[in-house]
C-alpha cells in the first residue's frame, strides 16, 4: 500500500554496488587473517596479527595452507587442516552475522521499510492514555470489536 503512495526518485546507480562488492572483498581478507589468529592461538602460537602491509601480501600463501604466512617468529606453527577448519568455521559464522545483519538494515532502511508510522511511546505522547482508551475500538478493530447496538 506504502510503495504506491511513496516513490523515490533516486536512480540506483554503480556506487551502492561497488561499495558491497568492496565490503565483501575487505571482510573476506579480514575473516582469513581472523582464521589464522586463531588457528595459531588454538596451536599454541599466541595471537598473532600480521602488519598492516602485509594484510593483503600473505593471502596466497595463507589459502595454501601456510599458517605462518607473513608472520615473523611463529614456533608451533597450526597444521594446514586446522587452518582449513578455522578458515571454515569463521567464513561460515560471519557470513552467518552478516546475512542476518544485512536482512535487519533492509527490513529496518530497505524499500519495504514502514513509513510513517508512529512507535508506541509517541502516540501515547500525542494522544494520551485516555484518549486512546477511548477510541480503541477505532484504533485497533481487531482487538477490540466496537459495541454492538451502541452508538459511534
Amino acid at each position: 500500500m506504502q510503495r504506491e503512495r511513496v516513490e523515490d526518485q533516486y536512480p540506483w546507480t554503480w556506487e551502492i554496488p561497488t561499495a558491497v562488492v568492496c565490503a565483501i572483498i575487505a571482510s573476506g581478507i579480514v575473516v582469513c587473517q581472523l582464521s589464522r589468529s586463531f588457528a595459531n592461538w588454538f596451536a599454541g602460537a599466541g595471537w598473532r596479527w600480521p602488519p598492516a602491509g602485509d594484510l593483503v601480501k600473505s593471502l596466497p600463501g595463507l589459502l595454501a595452507g601456510d599458517a605462518a604466512a607473513g608472520l615473523s617468529g611463529v614456533h608451533p606453527v597450526a597444521s594446514p587442516e586446522t587452518l582449513w577448519v578455522w578458515l571454515g568455521v569463521t567464513g561460515i559464522l560471519t557470513t552467518m552475522l552478516l546475512t542476518v545483519t544485512g536482512v535487519w538494515a533492509w527490513h529496518r532502511w530497505g524499500p519495504a521499510r514502514m513509513r510513517g508510522m508512529a512507535t508506541v511511546a509517541e502516540a501515547h505522547e500525542l494522544l494520551g492514555e485516555d484518549r486512546l482508551w477511548k477510541v480503541r475500538h477505532v484504533v485497533r478493530p481487531d482487538l477490540f470489536p466496537a459495541r454492538r447496538g451502541g452508538t459511534r
